[in-house]
């Protein structure tokens, strides 16, 4: 029998916080409640979590910086962030950080539980179809093992972060291939809605950063002008 899937609730309304935790159960999800940013930070760091449903206002540590922290982590776990604040900015700042999908408060307790449903089916079916792509790849100096989740350069380890990871490993294996980035926001983040395609430039960015020797005349993420990117067919 599987396990059930483990969802780390940060939020410190009591009464929303009642409300996702018992529709959250109702779909057989193992759930845990912190109404503390730095309790739900120690949490988080002890590992195991399959889902993160976090708040932005919190006493203690504030939402993106435990964003931030669940990014820097060895486990790719899959966050939602709930907020009251719906501006443009602060959904941005959390994409931007690593926030897998945004929902303005208030909003449907069914959608939640949807939304969180669908990461946890796109993260299964990217960890099956790694192992089925068990292969390393090589591509020049540029070496990714799909199974460690490791890339060297050079000879040299590349600290890249879980998306990092996925979007050079996406790139990687379709050389020549050019993607919009509506098509890499499917493909990498598992959703496509409209409006969200900025935290792709963001992360192509940091990207280039790290695997090009100049960055901003990149000889491997080729910017395709008016259609997209794609990955150098023959990359140094």
């Amino acid at each position: 029998m599987d396990q059930p899937k483990r969802v780390l609730v940060v939020e410190d309304d009591a009464h929303i916080a009642d409300l996702i935790c018992l529709h959250l159960r109702d779909e057989q999800f193992e759930v845990t409640h912190s109404a503390d940013g730095n309790e739900g930070l120690r949490l988080l760091e002890q590992g195991g979590w399959d889902a993160l449903i976090l708040d932005l206002m919190l006493p203690g540590v504030d939402g993106l910086e435990i964003c931030r922290r669940a990014r820097a982590m060895t486990r790719y776990t899959p966050i939602i962030i709930t907020s009251a604040r719906s501006s443009e900015l602060h959904r941005i700042l959390g994409l931007e950080l690593g926030a897998d999908d945004y929902l303005a408060k208030p909003f449907s307790m069914p959608e939640l539980v949807a939304r969180v449903k669908a990461l946890l089916r796109r993260v299964d079916a990217m960890a099956r179809n790694l192992k089925m792509d068990a292969g390393s790849l090589e591509l020049g100096q540029l070496f990714i093992n799909p199974l460690t989740r490791d890339a060297t350069l050079q000879g040299q380890r590349l600290e890249l972060t879980p998306r990092e990871f996925d979007l050079l490993y996406f790139f990687a294996r379709q050389p020549g291939k050019v993607f919009s980035r509506m098509d890499l926001l499917n493909a990498v983040w598992g959703y496509s809605h409209e409006g969200y395609e900025h935290t792709v430039n963001t992360h192509i960015n940091r990207l280039r950063a790290k695997v090009e020797a100049d960055p901003a005349n990149p000889a491997r993420i080729l910017t395709v002008w008016g259609r997209g990117y794609k990955f150098a067919e023959s990359a140094p």
